[in-house]
């Protein structure tokens, strides 16, 4: 089993989360809609200033479905090359 986070722009959450209903059937998934930070050169704070902000998505995952969640997000990063998709991944256990 696999923990899958997917830290984005709010900008494109709906794609990404369109795209991985659609390509990786009955994926379950926690988002946490509003996420501040700092990535890359610019900053994601919600503020007049910064006004953009990011979100996160987790997903625990067998093998099978982790190569079709990269696949899902190298095509979504290749249709928005500048808002800083980012996907990480590790082992799990469940307890």
């Amino acid at each position: 089993m696999y923990r899958v986070e997917i830290i984005s722009n709010k900008s494109v959450e709906d794609d990404i989360v369109e795209a991985l209903e659609q390509y990786v059937p009955g994926i379950l998934y926690t988002t946490v809609p509003l996420v501040y930070g700092r990535g890359g050169d610019d900053y994601k704070l919600g503020t007049a200033t910064w006004p953009e902000t990011n979100f996160v998505m987790v997903t625990y995952v067998q093998e099978d479905q982790l190569e079709r969640i990269r696949e899902v997000i190298k095509s979504v990063k290749e249709k928005f090359k500048s808002e800083g998709i980012k996907m990480f991944y590790t082992s799990a256990d469940e307890l």
